[in-house]
């Protein structure tokens, strides 16, 4: 596949950016999560491989809604009802994949982008050689009991009193409700500092993030407080990789789960990273993607 961006249609006539960095014939298509986040963190994965001595073309894209590629009109209600729907975010990967033409590739998502590895690797699992859930849980249960418990230990007890009474009030705008935010933001989300993730403007994605997050990393009010997919992990027949940050949102406990549940899976963790461990600590995330890429290519990976 050619190098550099490429602008596809969909069936459903909205346009997607995608951009495909490195050479050789392992094909790895990227995911972001949010939902609205937008490919960024992704940019430089082909070169992180191939100093890990592993040459492999790398796809990302901005899913409808984010940053690079259109971004419909949610506020009128039959475009939300159409598309703000798993099923929608889930089918779309497959037609990004058609469209580019990816069969027997690898497929990584960050969180959000991991819910739809997981979803992905059941229903269209057959396209797969292999999966990396990346800072993703099965159980969304866990992850709300995890980030309460972080706030309660990184945030002062008043701290922690005021951001209830925010929530409680829908006054998340209100700005030291958004310092609070922020402090969680730098421990546990992107530990490495000034991000290279942060913008000057809102470039969009945030309509999207509401409606199945909520405001931020640390509530959840959307339609992601009903993801539940533990009973469907023993489905995921593909080699699988699951990463986490050592300090990030998602509970490693939830991961060691999904590790005994995932017939062919292994589980790695990132030393001082956060849930954007590919940025915070990249040495040893691209090690363990290029050791696992590797290991399936040669037909030596077991759990």
């Amino acid at each position: 596949m050619k190098q550099g961006t490429k602008i596809i249609t969909l069936d459903n006539g909205y346009h997607l950016w995608t951009n495909t960095q490195g050479e050789g014939d392992i094909h790895l298509l990227a995911l972001h999560g949010g939902p609205g986040g937008n490919h960024e963190y992704w940019e430089d994965a082909a070169e992180q491989l191939k100093k890990q001595g592993l040459n492999v073309q790398v796809t990302m894209y901005d899913q409808l809604g984010s940053l690079y590629s259109d971004q419909p009109d949610f506020s009128d209600p039959e475009i939300a009802k159409k598309y703000l729907t798993y099923e929608y975010f889930l089918d779309e990967v497959d037609e990004v994949r058609e469209k580019l033409g990816l069969d027997n590739f690898y497929l990584i998502g960050q969180s959000w982008g991991g819910l739809l590895v997981q979803e992905y690797a059941v229903k269209y699992g057959q396209h797969l050689k292999g999966a990396i859930i990346s800072s993703m849980v099965d159980e969304i249960d866990e992850y709300v009991d995890r980030v309460n418990e972080l706030r309660e230990k990184t945030l002062s007890p008043e701290a922690v009193a005021f951001m209830k009474e925010c929530e409680t009030k829908n006054d998340y705008s209100n700005p030291k409700y958004q310092e609070y935010v922020q402090v969680m933001n730098e421990q546990y989300v992107d530990r490495k500092q000034p991000s290279k993730l942060y913008h000057l403007k809102d470039l969009g994605g945030t309509a999207v993030y509401n409606v199945f997050q909520g405001d931020n990393e640390f509530v959840i009010t959307g339609k992601l407080k009903d993801w539940h997919f533990r009973d469907q992990l023993k489905n995921i027949k593909v080699p699988t990789l699951i990463t986490f940050g050592e300090h990030e949102t998602m509970p490693i406990e939830t991961a060691k789960t999904m590790n005994n549940l995932i017939p062919n899976s292994q589980l790695v963790t990132t030393p001082n990273g956060g849930h954007h461990h590919m940025v915070d600590n990249p040495d040893v995330y691209y090690k363990h993607l290029a050791d696992f890429i590797r290991n399936v290519e040669n037909n030596t990976f077991n759990n």
